[in-house]
């Protein structure tokens, strides 16, 4: 499992080269050089190996204010299908998980209020939630998913997710 997560609020007007490098570095470099080391390591006499790659919703709706994360995420959507062809034969599976919004803290109070509004459940997904899921995809029940990009949203509704923070409750 690969989840590296460099974010920088940087929409196109703050943009820096620094924070595309870094982001390159964390969130799309990182995981495709482990990604060959896993393989070049990998005993191709044991069946069953796994790849997992993290990625977010940016093929879902715009995220404009985050361009060097979503552009990296982006390549890691990008690369899944072409790294499960060229290990499928080895018996490696690569797939590629957009989890959505996870409760992992990272929200401040009023954000994280809105964020959860926008899921039917009217809560986030917590982390226990994508583990189980993680279990399933990396687990031996899944040999038949590779080269997919499996996004586990919940009905998470990235529209309602954008409207303004609504901070009176008779509003």
């Amino acid at each position: 499992m690969v989840n590296p997560a460099h974010s920088g609020d940087q929409d196109l007007a703050a943009l820096t080269a620094a924070e595309l490098d870094l982001a390159w570095a964390v969130n799309t470099r990182a995981p495709l050089l482990l990604a060959q080391a896993y393989a070049a390591r990998h005993d191709d006499t044991r069946p069953d190996g796994r790849i997992l790659l993290f990625t977010s919703g940016q093929h879902l709706g715009p995220m404009p204010g985050e361009l060097p994360y979503i552009a990296t995420k982006g390549a890691l959507h990008q690369l899944t299908a072409s790294l499960a062809d060229a290990l499928a034969d080895r018996g490696i599976t690569v797939n590629c998980l957009n989890p959505g919004p996870v409760d992992t803290g990272y929200a401040p109070p009023p954000a994280h209020q809105q964020v959860a509004r926008a899921f039917p459940r009217g809560r986030w997904t917590s982390p226990d939630e994508i583990a189980e899921l993680v279990s399933w995809l990396v687990g031996p029940h899944s040999r038949l998913i590779t080269g997919q990009v499996v996004n586990a949203e919940a009905g998470f509704r990235r529209h309602l997710e954008r409207l303004p923070l609504i901070t009176d409750p008779m509003a």
